[in-house]
């Protein structure tokens, strides 16, 4: 095992939308950061998965997220890779956030170097060493076998827990009665498809498409189109046998580019991300599905007859798994009652939304139009481990409001706080648990970020 050549300040395992936002948030902070990463990009689901769009920024006509996450969008618009915030037409929520995969990739990486932020591509987490109550070193696994690793803080954007889980940290997983996560689902990206052709079947076929509720004029209202139906499609194929998972409806996302779309159809169930047996079977499972979804697709939807299949990604898309028990669990009943905390880091403005574990279905829960939640800096760190930050959707967070504060958008604006809030306990010598949250909070506001601080209950 090779010996560390150098040492970090702050060091994030994970690059998705989270750990690439901590990443950028320490070092444009001060802070000498590295990010670890499995794959050779950053960006994580929204990058390697296909997930997209990203959905919401706001909350009303707010924009809640802003900061790190926001500018990036913001970069992208100007170089032609995203048409920016864009109206939701599924009438989900308030806005959806197409982008350019390959524009994402370049622009995060630019964002990190800019800041003087250093990555290690194509390196896994392999086992934690601590010493007492910190973190000493990690081991990673590389083309070079395995070698140690060295910071000051470690920031955990596995999305899995991992680095909480094998430094020690509590950790729950899925639903609280039975550990049961959301489905997983594989992504497809489809070229090629005849947008106005949906177009047309959307206006002349509006009992299809329950979630407009009888407003078909709401596909108008964006430069893309989301939408989620084709019911009486589906009914048809299902009794033909040319569908046969549970799913209750036909949904994508019309990409930056023209003519491309990402379906969020397949559904996984029964299988465990933490399980590298039972997430192998889920990929299996998760291919078959995108097979059939696009011969569907083709035989069934008007608008996808000479569509072509390119892409499903070199991981599945995972909505929930493991999550860290830190010193507060925000709780479904917080972000149902948009509770606010006098620690806030990050907003969220998206519904509670949770794909059934047990089949078909997906349970919403919409609070009041405009309104936000709001997720504090104590779902962060823990008790167990005082070097260590959590960010992305493995946050101290109960099953129901996992499903509200999940989305990218929002994990970015978490990630940001984390990893500037990992910078101060470097700066100042402090626990990440008693870094002072008022500086955050500035430094955070300094970096664009968006806070609102007001009728918050007192720390617990």
């Amino acid at each position: 095992m090779s010996e560390p050549h150098k040492m970090y300040d702050v060091i994030v395992v994970g690059g998705g939308i989270s750990g690439a936002m901590a990443a950028i948030g320490a070092a444009r902070a001060g802070a000498k950061t590295l990010v670890v990463e499995q794959y050779g990009f950053l960006g994580g689901m929204l990058t390697a998965a296909g997930v997209g769009p990203m959905m919401t920024f706001h909350a009303g006509d707010e924009q809640v997220i802003q900061g790190t996450t926001g500018e990036l969008i913001d970069r992208l618009e100007k170089k032609g890779r995203s048409p920016g915030h864009i109206y939701d037409t599924t009438g989900f929520t308030y806005t959806v956030t197409p982008f350019d995969v390959e524009g994402m990739k370049m622009e995060l990486e630019l964002m990190l170097t800019e800041a003087g932020g250093e990555l290690l591509y194509h390196a896994m987490l392999a086992s934690v060493q601590t010493d007492g109550n910190k973190i000493s070193a990690i081991t990673i696994c590389t083309k070079a076998g395995l070698s140690q690793l060295r910071a000051k803080v470690f920031i955990d954007a596995t999305g899995d827990a991992d680095l909480a889980m094998h430094a020690g940290v509590k950790c729950t997983k899925g639903r609280e009665s039975d550990g049961a996560c959301q489905p997983m689902t594989m992504k497809m990206r489809m070229m090629n498809v005849d947008i106005q052709e949906v177009r047309d079947y959307i206006k002349n076929n509006p009992d299809e498409f329950p979630r407009l509720e009888g407003d078909v004029n709401k596909i108008d209202k964006a430069s893309r189109i989301s939408i989620g139906g084709f019911v009486k499609s589906l009914a048809k194929g299902r009794e033909a046998g040319d569908f046969t998972f549970p799913r209750e409806d036909i949904l994508f996302f019309e990409a930056n580019t023209r003519g491309e779309v990402i379906v969020n159809t397949t559904r996984i169930l029964g299988y465990d991300a933490n399980d590298p047996w039972s997430l192998s079977l889920a990929e299996m499972e998760g291919r078959k599905q995108a097979l059939e979804v696009d011969r569907f697709l083709k035989k069934y939807i008007p608008g996808f007859g000479n569509s072509v299949l390119v892409y499903t990604g070199p991981q599945i898309g995972v909505r929930s798994s493991r999550q860290i028990k830190g010193r507060y669990t925000l709780t479904g009943q917080d972000v149902v009652e948009r509770k606010s905390f006098p620690d806030t880091i990050a907003h969220t403005g998206y519904p509670i939304d949770i794909h059934s574990p047990d089949g078909e279905g997906t349970d919403h829960v919409k609070p009041e139009w405009g309104t936000f939640c709001n997720i504090p800096y104590r779902c962060l760190v823990n008790d167990q481990i005082s070097n260590m930050i959590t960010v992305g959707r493995c946050i101290s967070v109960d099953f129901e409001a996992q499903a509200g504060i999940r989305t990218t958008p929002t994990m970015g604006a978490v990630g940001q706080a984390g990893g500037i809030a990992a910078a101060i306990a470097v700066q100042d010598g402090a626990a990440v648990g008693d870094v002072d949250v008022g500086k955050l909070q500035e430094i955070l506001l300094k970096q664009g970020g968006f806070l609102c601080l007001k009728n918050f209950q007192p720390l617990e």
